[in-house]
């Protein structure tokens, strides 16, 4: 004869398996929310914000950021300035790393995938070590999007899988507004569009050598003109050759960069430079310890972010005040 399942016991199984359901469905639904706060920066944590030209007035994109991921962008689009690459490849620079590691420079990924942009060792992208390294990452990316024929005219997600070779090359396509955002900020044609606040009770010391280091990284080492060896903050001086009236350097723990010195293609636009440097600090202001950036008579500081201050219009310089 067949067994009879008692009434009680078919109950007890049968919630079992909505109790497992239930806690199943929780769990795919944490996953899902986790890994898009994870590919699109959105963390309780973000602490930059990227606004549109029109968002001064609380209208327009934004775009939130942690840190790391700002100072990531940063790299990326100062990067691909430096080699000459117009905006709009920037812009695909950025969507492509949103995608692959949501702007994060990470350890792991598909097989030995590793970096922002998720290169292989294997197919022949560099070592581990070079692949992590952000400014070598990023400058693999645009040497070969530069060989993408017409790629500034390709839509975005045909000219990144063109570098990529994605399984999922449609991916790419979504974060084009995020990245067209970032890019407008990141290389200067925004003013004033990028502001983080730094938790000051965890801030580095800032040290002008320090700075120098990263700026010359990121930008080239045309950035900085002779003479600026010394670190400032040590030794109690302006920066190197600046005169403190005439070029807005403070005394001791400040930089001054010269807007000229960004190397850009094409017609005059020293203001697009001095804004892409002035917001590269801002991003990077956590990690070198930088508490004010100076630039076109706005100062930004991690208390208030950009403000007016007339008296420092000056427009061929952009200054960076350390943390002491």
């Amino acid at each position: 004869m067949p067994r009879t399942v008692a009434p009680a016991r078919r109950h007890t199984a049968r919630s079992r398996r909505l109790r497992i359901t239930a806690a199943f469905a929780v769990l795919v639904a944490v996953g899902g929310y986790l890994t898009v706060q994870y590919v699109t920066g959105g963390t309780s944590s973000d602490q930059c914000t990227v606004r549109s030209a029109d968002g001064s007035s609380g209208e327009g994109r934004t775009y939130r950021m942690t840190f790391e991921q700002a100072a990531n962008a940063a790299t990326i689009s100062a990067v691909g300035t430096t080699r000459g690459m117009p905006e709009r490849a920037v812009t695909i620079a950025l969507a492509t790393a949103l995608q692959e590691s949501g702007l994060r420079n990470i350890q792991h990924g598909d097989r030995d995938s590793l970096g922002l942009f998720q290169q292989r060792p294997s197919q022949g992208w560099g070592t581990e070590k070079q692949i992590l390294d952000p400014v070598y990452s990023a400058g693999k990316f645009y040497q070969h999007l530069a060989e993408v024929p017409g790629y500034s005219r390709l839509p975005l997600t045909v000219a990144a899988q063109r570098v990529q070779r994605s399984g999922f090359p449609q991916a790419y396509a979504k974060h084009e507004p995020d990245a067209a955002l970032l890019a407008a900020a990141l290389t200067g044609r925004t003013p004033a569009a990028l502001n983080c606040e730094p938790p000051r009770s965890t801030a580095v010391s800032g040290g002008t050598s320090k700075v120098r280091a990263a700026l010359v990284r990121s930008f080239g080492k045309d950035v900085l003109p002779a003479g600026t060896g010394a670190d400032a903050g040590a030794a109690g001086a302006t920066a190197a050759g600046a005169d403190a009236g005439a070029a807005g350097a403070t005394a001791a723990g400040a930089l001054s960069v010269p807007v000229e010195s960004v190397r850009r293609t094409g017609e005059d636009d020293a203001p697009q430079r001095g804004w892409e440097l002035a917001h590269w600090a801002v991003a990077q202001s956590e990690t070198l310890g930088i508490d004010e950036v100076a630039y076109a008579g706005r100062v930004w500081s991690p208390d208030s972010g950009w403000r007016t201050e007339r008296e420092r219009s000056h427009t061929a310089e952009v200054r960076i005040g350390l943390v002491r």
